[in-house]
């Protein structure tokens, strides 16, 4: 039995609801992809290391913890244009 956990928790904060999976402690990354648009609080930041997806933060954005665990779990490069792209469905760029 493979043990493949990813790290993960949340917290509402009043209007604000946040789920963080991954672990990407500073330094350990050297890009941070946001999908969406941070100055309505509605977005995804990834935090990125040569293109593998390390860590991802949801902020009122719902029903997206699979595919951002899977991504964190493929430790595979993804094109990180389509990562910022909110039209590009997270589930597409799982390989």
């Amino acid at each position: 039995v493979v043990h493949d956990r990813v790290p993960y928790f949340f917290s509402d904060q009043y209007d604000l609801g946040m789920e963080y999976s991954g672990w990407a402690p500073p330094g350990a990354y050297d890009q941070v992809v946001i999908r969406g648009d941070a100055g309505k609080r509605e977005f995804i930041a990834f935090w990125v290391k040569e293109g593998r997806v390390l860590a991802g933060m949801n902020v009122n954005v719902w029903d997206v913890t699979d595919p951002i665990q899977a991504l964190i779990r493929a430790r595979t490069p993804v094109d990180t244009d389509a990562l910022a792209d909110p039209h590009v469905p997270l589930d597409t760029l799982v390989p």
